[in-house]
């Protein structure tokens, strides 16, 4: 990223989802923020936050330094790069493109050289933490990029993380070790929804097994995140959306095609996707997944 002393560098931020917007905001504490997203009413809460409204990924990013995605699938990020109104037709060379979404190592290596005919260069960084993290820059940040086009991005990253991982020096490294993590991820939030579920039909203080499951070995940071939406959901509330069934079953899709290209066996990965398909296939694809958790406890 350039610096001067005449203005603060500039950042362009696509996509402002449940990531996207407290990205958004965390960097406007420090940067100069343009934001984009096709929600006007999204737009309208980063201006409030601090971000200067655009009207287009292209417009967002004329005259940016750097430019930070968060979209949710690989359709929204070709749109918000590759199109017409794409942001690389306004990027300028030297610029850097930091990819937080979970959109697939394949999809990954394929933007970067094509940015890279451009100029252009991409870290490869998906985030895990959730919004609340992101909102106060205690994200964990796992990036796959070359040492160059990585420290043009360290001002962004440094604001939005806690803990950056190098993981590999190629566009996909990320990628790759964000798929892994998703497993995890999807295994436990789906676990955590059948163990509330259980103590519900059991008539268990929700709240109690809460506390008690989170001091000890079936502890996780799924269940601790997830748990108290999912409680309300047992209890008949909707909860704040946070993070929807059709995006972490994205996420559980690549990581099957991940796990059927290395040949190796991933029963459990398997059902867990398999809950978030059913999900999906009832209608709560646009719910929080947290919506698990009632599901497996009784037929709608």
């Amino acid at each position: 990223m350039t610096d001067s002393t005449d203005r603060k560098p500039k950042v362009a931020v696509l996509g402002l989802g449940a990531m996207g917007l407290p990205m958004a905001t965390r960097l406007a504490t420090a940067l100069e923020v343009s934001a984009f997203d096709v929600m006007p009413e999204r737009i309208a809460l980063a201006v409030e936050g601090g971000a200067t409204a655009a009207t287009s990924a292209a417009d967002a990013c004329r005259g940016a330094d750097a430019v930070v995605i968060g979209v949710r699938n690989q359709e929204q990020f070709d749109a918000s790069m590759f199109s017409e109104e794409g942001g690389a037709t306004t990027l300028a060379p030297g610029s850097v493109v930091v990819l937080t979404s979970t959109v697939g190592t394949d999809v990954v290596i394929d933007a970067a050289a094509r940015l890279e005919e451009r100029g252009i260069g991409l870290v490869d960084a998906p985030v895990s933490g959730g919004a609340l993290r992101a909102a106060v820059g205690d994200l964990l940040i796992m990036v796959g990029a070359p040492d160059d086009v990585l420290e043009r991005a360290r001002p962004v990253l440094d604001l939005l993380a806690s803990t950056v991982h190098v993981v590999g020096p190629n566009a996909g490294d990320g990628q790759t070790m964000k798929t892994v993590n998703q497993l995890l991820c999807g295994i436990h939030t789906a676990a955590a929804a059948e163990a509330l579920a259980l103590a519900d039909s059991l008539g268990l203080d929700l709240d109690t097994v809460i506390r008690v499951l989170g001091t000890g070995a079936a502890a996780s940071f799924m269940l601790a995140d997830r748990g108290p939406r999912m409680i309300q959901q047992l209890r008949g509330e909707r909860p704040e959306l946070r993070s929807r069934v059709d995006v972490i079953g994205k996420d559980m899709g690549i990581v099957h095609a991940l796990v059927r290209s290395a040949k190796v066996a991933a029963p459990v990965a398997a059902a867990a996707e398999q809950t978030y398909m059913a999900l999906e296939a009832r209608g709560f694809g646009a719910e929080d997944d947290s919506i698990a958790a009632r599901a497996t406890a009784k037929a709608e």
